[in-house]
Protein backbone atom coordinates (compact mmCIF):
# COMPACT_ATOMS: atom_id res chain seq x y z
CA UNK A 1 0.00 0.00 0.00
CA UNK A 2 1.53 3.57 -0.97
CA UNK A 3 1.83 5.80 1.88
CA UNK A 4 -0.76 8.26 0.78
CA UNK A 5 -3.50 5.56 1.04
CA UNK A 6 -1.48 4.20 4.11
CA UNK A 7 -1.27 7.13 6.03
CA UNK A 8 -5.34 7.68 6.11
CA UNK A 9 -6.10 3.97 6.98
CA UNK A 10 -3.93 4.70 10.05
CA UNK A 11 -5.21 7.82 10.63
CA UNK A 12 -9.12 6.23 10.91
CA UNK A 13 -7.55 2.94 12.94
CA UNK A 14 -6.26 5.65 15.41
CA UNK A 15 -9.19 7.67 15.38
CA UNK A 16 -11.23 4.55 16.66
CA UNK A 17 -8.52 3.75 19.14
CA UNK A 18 -8.12 6.37 20.79
CA UNK A 19 -11.29 7.90 20.70
CA UNK A 20 -11.94 4.91 22.81
CA UNK A 21 -9.40 5.13 25.34
CA UNK A 22 -11.47 7.92 27.03
CA UNK A 23 -14.33 5.90 28.18
CA UNK A 24 -11.77 3.16 29.04
CA UNK A 25 -10.68 5.68 30.99
CA UNK A 26 -13.26 6.37 32.60
CA UNK A 27 -14.53 2.69 33.50
CA UNK A 28 -11.03 2.21 35.10
CA UNK A 29 -11.11 4.75 37.63
CA UNK A 30 -14.22 2.71 38.91
CA UNK A 31 -11.96 0.12 41.04
CA UNK A 32 -8.13 2.42 40.46
CA UNK A 33 -7.30 5.96 41.75
CA UNK A 34 -5.84 7.88 38.76
CA UNK A 35 -2.16 7.50 39.65
CA UNK A 36 -2.76 3.40 40.14
CA UNK A 37 -4.47 3.35 36.50
CA UNK A 38 -2.02 5.57 34.91
CA UNK A 39 1.00 3.52 36.27
CA UNK A 40 -0.79 -0.06 35.50
CA UNK A 41 -1.52 1.67 31.86
CA UNK A 42 2.76 1.96 31.51
CA UNK A 43 3.48 -1.45 33.33
CA UNK A 44 0.96 -3.72 31.29
CA UNK A 45 2.12 -1.75 27.49
CA UNK A 46 5.86 -1.71 28.37
CA UNK A 47 5.53 -5.33 29.02
CA UNK A 48 4.20 -6.34 26.13
CA UNK A 49 6.15 -3.97 23.64
CA UNK A 50 9.01 -4.79 24.88
CA UNK A 51 8.12 -8.45 24.37
CA UNK A 52 7.73 -7.84 20.55
CA UNK A 53 10.57 -4.84 20.57
CA UNK A 54 13.11 -6.35 22.66
CA UNK A 55 15.54 -6.99 19.36
CA UNK A 56 15.27 -4.12 17.84
CA UNK A 57 16.26 -2.07 20.95
CA UNK A 58 20.12 -3.16 20.06
CA UNK A 59 19.94 -1.65 16.54
CA UNK A 60 19.23 2.34 18.35
CA UNK A 61 22.40 4.97 18.56
CA UNK A 62 23.63 6.20 21.37
CA UNK A 63 22.77 9.32 20.18
CA UNK A 64 18.89 8.56 19.37
CA UNK A 65 18.61 7.23 23.08
CA UNK A 66 18.01 10.86 24.77
CA UNK A 67 15.25 11.51 22.44
CA UNK A 68 13.56 8.35 23.18
CA UNK A 69 13.98 8.91 27.13
CA UNK A 70 11.89 12.48 26.24
CA UNK A 71 9.53 10.77 24.12
CA UNK A 72 8.84 8.42 26.65
CA UNK A 73 8.36 10.84 29.67
CA UNK A 74 6.20 13.31 27.47
CA UNK A 75 4.58 10.94 25.23
CA UNK A 76 3.61 8.57 27.57
CA UNK A 77 4.40 8.26 31.04
CA UNK A 78 3.03 12.10 32.42
CA UNK A 79 -0.20 11.81 30.09
CA UNK A 80 -0.77 8.68 31.08
CA UNK A 81 -1.42 10.23 34.91
CA UNK A 82 -2.84 13.63 33.57
CA UNK A 83 -5.46 12.20 31.36
CA UNK A 84 -6.66 9.69 34.61
CA UNK A 85 -6.27 12.98 36.73
CA UNK A 86 -8.06 14.98 34.75
CA UNK A 87 -11.43 12.42 34.47
CA UNK A 88 -12.01 12.21 37.95
CA UNK A 89 -13.37 15.73 37.59
CA UNK A 90 -14.55 16.16 34.20
CA UNK A 91 -16.61 14.16 31.60
CA UNK A 92 -14.47 11.57 29.11
CA UNK A 93 -16.26 13.31 26.26
CA UNK A 94 -15.18 16.74 26.86
CA UNK A 95 -11.47 15.34 28.01
CA UNK A 96 -11.18 14.04 24.35
CA UNK A 97 -12.42 17.43 22.91
CA UNK A 98 -9.60 19.06 24.78
CA UNK A 99 -7.23 16.63 23.44
CA UNK A 100 -8.18 18.22 20.23
CA UNK A 101 -5.36 20.89 20.47
CA UNK A 102 -2.76 18.84 19.97
CA UNK A 103 -2.81 19.78 16.14
CA UNK A 104 -2.45 23.51 16.77
CA UNK A 105 0.61 22.90 20.00
CA UNK A 106 2.56 20.94 17.37
CA UNK A 107 2.13 24.17 15.08
CA UNK A 108 3.29 26.08 18.22
CA UNK A 109 6.11 24.06 19.43
CA UNK A 110 7.05 23.50 15.62
CA UNK A 111 7.32 27.04 15.16
CA UNK A 112 8.87 27.81 18.26
CA UNK A 113 11.33 25.04 19.31
CA UNK A 114 12.34 23.57 16.37
CA UNK A 115 12.40 26.32 13.30
CA UNK A 116 9.27 25.50 11.69
CA UNK A 117 7.12 28.36 9.73
CA UNK A 118 4.13 29.43 10.15
CA UNK A 119 1.64 31.04 8.20
CA UNK A 120 -0.81 33.97 8.92
CA UNK A 121 -3.74 31.50 8.12
CA UNK A 122 -2.47 29.30 10.68
CA UNK A 123 -2.02 31.48 13.40
CA UNK A 124 -5.89 32.33 12.72
CA UNK A 125 -6.84 28.83 13.34
CA UNK A 126 -4.32 28.47 16.32
CA UNK A 127 -6.39 31.72 17.95
CA UNK A 128 -9.89 30.51 17.29
CA UNK A 129 -9.19 27.43 18.49
CA UNK A 130 -8.54 28.30 21.65
CA UNK A 131 -11.33 30.40 22.10
CA UNK A 132 -13.09 27.54 21.47
CA UNK A 133 -11.47 25.69 24.14
CA UNK A 134 -12.39 28.71 26.36
CA UNK A 135 -15.99 28.65 25.45
CA UNK A 136 -16.01 24.72 26.13
CA UNK A 137 -14.41 24.88 29.91
CA UNK A 138 -16.57 27.43 30.66
CA UNK A 139 -19.84 26.59 29.48
CA UNK A 140 -18.60 22.77 30.51
CA UNK A 141 -18.26 23.87 34.01
CA UNK A 142 -21.83 26.01 34.20
CA UNK A 143 -23.21 23.08 32.65
CA UNK A 144 -21.20 20.36 35.40
CA UNK A 145 -21.44 22.64 38.62
CA UNK A 146 -20.83 19.37 40.20
CA UNK A 147 -17.24 19.13 37.88
CA UNK A 148 -14.08 20.93 38.66
CA UNK A 149 -13.11 22.20 35.18
CA UNK A 150 -9.63 23.46 36.35
CA UNK A 151 -8.66 20.04 35.56
CA UNK A 152 -8.74 20.81 32.21
CA UNK A 153 -5.40 21.94 32.77
CA UNK A 154 -3.68 18.13 32.51
CA UNK A 155 -5.34 17.90 29.61
CA UNK A 156 -4.02 20.69 28.16
CA UNK A 157 -0.74 20.78 29.57
CA UNK A 158 -0.93 16.67 27.96
CA UNK A 159 -1.53 17.96 24.82
CA UNK A 160 1.63 20.20 25.13
CA UNK A 161 3.62 17.24 25.59
CA UNK A 162 2.46 15.27 22.70
CA UNK A 163 3.15 17.73 20.46
CA UNK A 164 6.71 18.00 21.67
CA UNK A 165 6.74 14.14 21.28
CA UNK A 166 5.51 14.74 17.90
CA UNK A 167 8.09 16.56 16.64
CA UNK A 168 11.26 15.22 18.52
CA UNK A 169 9.92 11.59 16.67
CA UNK A 170 9.75 13.62 13.63
CA UNK A 171 12.79 15.04 13.45
CA UNK A 172 15.38 13.18 15.86
CA UNK A 173 13.75 9.44 15.23
CA UNK A 174 13.09 9.06 11.17
CA UNK A 175 15.29 6.69 10.80
CA UNK A 176 14.50 4.65 13.92
CA UNK A 177 11.52 1.64 13.54
CA UNK A 178 8.33 2.75 14.95
CA UNK A 179 8.13 -0.74 16.91
CA UNK A 180 11.16 0.01 18.31
CA UNK A 181 10.94 3.94 19.01
CA UNK A 182 7.70 2.61 20.79
CA UNK A 183 9.23 -0.24 22.76
CA UNK A 184 12.31 2.44 23.85
CA UNK A 185 10.68 4.65 25.16
CA UNK A 186 9.20 2.59 27.92
CA UNK A 187 12.32 1.44 28.59
CA UNK A 188 12.94 4.20 31.20
CA UNK A 189 9.51 4.57 32.38
CA UNK A 190 8.58 1.17 33.19
CA UNK A 191 10.70 1.63 36.57
CA UNK A 192 9.43 4.81 37.72
CA UNK A 193 5.63 3.36 37.38
CA UNK A 194 6.25 0.62 39.38
CA UNK A 195 6.85 2.88 42.29
CA UNK A 196 4.04 4.80 41.50
CA UNK A 197 2.06 1.84 41.73
CA UNK A 198 3.79 0.85 45.04
CA UNK A 199 3.65 4.22 46.73
CA UNK A 200 -0.30 4.63 45.21
CA UNK A 201 -1.32 1.81 47.56
CA UNK A 202 -2.43 -0.70 44.77
CA UNK A 203 -1.31 -3.72 46.90
CA UNK A 204 -3.03 -2.61 49.89
CA UNK A 205 -5.89 -4.77 51.36
CA UNK A 206 -8.81 -2.81 50.51
CA UNK A 207 -7.69 -1.85 46.77
CA UNK A 208 -7.41 -5.29 46.25
CA UNK A 209 -10.71 -6.53 47.63
CA UNK A 210 -12.56 -3.75 45.78
CA UNK A 211 -15.35 -5.47 43.89
CA UNK A 212 -14.79 -2.91 40.98
CA UNK A 213 -11.46 -4.17 40.65
CA UNK A 214 -11.56 -7.38 38.47
CA UNK A 215 -13.09 -4.97 35.68
CA UNK A 216 -10.69 -2.15 36.06
CA UNK A 217 -8.38 -4.19 35.50
CA UNK A 218 -9.92 -5.33 32.22
CA UNK A 219 -10.57 -2.07 30.87
CA UNK A 220 -6.85 -1.34 31.63
CA UNK A 221 -5.63 -3.88 29.53
CA UNK A 222 -8.03 -3.42 26.96
CA UNK A 223 -6.34 0.36 26.98
CA UNK A 224 -3.16 -0.23 27.06
CA UNK A 225 -2.96 -3.39 24.74
CA UNK A 226 -4.70 -1.20 21.46
CA UNK A 227 -5.05 2.76 23.20
CA UNK A 228 -1.37 2.37 23.90
CA UNK A 229 0.70 -0.34 22.66
CA UNK A 230 -0.71 -0.77 19.15
CA UNK A 231 -1.03 2.87 19.07
CA UNK A 232 2.01 4.10 20.04
CA UNK A 233 3.57 1.81 17.16
CA UNK A 234 0.96 2.46 14.85
CA UNK A 235 1.24 6.80 15.49
CA UNK A 236 5.14 6.61 15.10
CA UNK A 237 4.50 5.10 11.34
CA UNK A 238 2.19 7.27 10.86
CA UNK A 239 4.43 10.52 11.84
CA UNK A 240 7.33 9.08 9.76
CA UNK A 241 5.27 8.41 6.56
CA UNK A 242 3.23 11.64 7.01
CA UNK A 243 3.98 15.07 8.01
CA UNK A 244 3.53 16.05 12.37
CA UNK A 245 0.81 18.00 12.05
CA UNK A 246 -1.03 15.30 9.80
CA UNK A 247 -0.27 12.91 12.65
CA UNK A 248 -1.77 15.05 14.45
CA UNK A 249 -4.46 15.33 13.43
CA UNK A 250 -6.31 12.34 14.59
CA UNK A 251 -7.41 14.56 16.84
CA UNK A 252 -9.84 15.81 14.68
CA UNK A 253 -12.00 12.14 14.57
CA UNK A 254 -11.10 11.15 18.09
CA UNK A 255 -14.03 13.48 19.74
CA UNK A 256 -16.91 12.27 17.05
CA UNK A 257 -16.21 8.43 18.93
CA UNK A 258 -15.68 9.45 22.12
CA UNK A 259 -18.90 11.82 21.81
CA UNK A 260 -20.59 8.59 20.99
CA UNK A 261 -19.24 6.72 24.25
CA UNK A 262 -19.86 9.65 26.14
CA UNK A 263 -23.45 9.68 25.34
CA UNK A 264 -24.18 6.14 25.56
CA UNK A 265 -23.19 6.44 29.47
CA UNK A 266 -25.14 9.16 30.12
CA UNK A 267 -22.85 11.98 30.06
CA UNK A 268 -24.40 15.96 29.41
CA UNK A 269 -23.09 17.56 26.74
CA UNK A 270 -24.76 21.03 26.17
CA UNK A 271 -25.58 22.76 22.47
CA UNK A 272 -23.00 25.64 22.97
CA UNK A 273 -20.30 22.95 23.98
CA UNK A 274 -21.01 21.36 20.43
CA UNK A 275 -20.91 25.23 18.78
CA UNK A 276 -17.43 25.03 20.98
CA UNK A 277 -16.47 21.63 19.79
CA UNK A 278 -16.94 22.87 16.30
CA UNK A 279 -15.13 26.22 16.56
CA UNK A 280 -12.08 24.07 18.38
CA UNK A 281 -12.10 21.83 14.76
CA UNK A 282 -12.60 24.90 12.66
CA UNK A 283 -9.63 26.09 14.27
CA UNK A 284 -7.68 22.90 13.59
CA UNK A 285 -8.82 22.65 10.05
CA UNK A 286 -7.21 26.03 9.21
CA UNK A 287 -4.43 25.52 10.74
CA UNK A 288 -3.70 22.37 9.01
CA UNK A 289 -4.74 23.49 5.44
CA UNK A 290 -2.17 23.76 2.96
Amino acid sequence: MQNKNKKWLYLFILSLIWGTSFILIKKGLLGLTPYQLGALRIIITGFFLLIAGYKGLKTIEKNKWKWIIISGFLGSFFPSFFFAIAETEIDSAVVSILNSLTPLNTILLGLALFKVTTTKRQTIGVIIGFVGTAILILKGAELNPNQNYLFAGFVIVSTFMYATNVNIVKRYLQGVKPLTIAAGSFVPIILPAVVVLIFAGFFKTETLNNPDLKWSLIYVTILSLFGTALAKVLFNNLIQISTPVFASSVTYLMPIVALVWGFADGELFGWLQGVATVVILIGVYLANKK
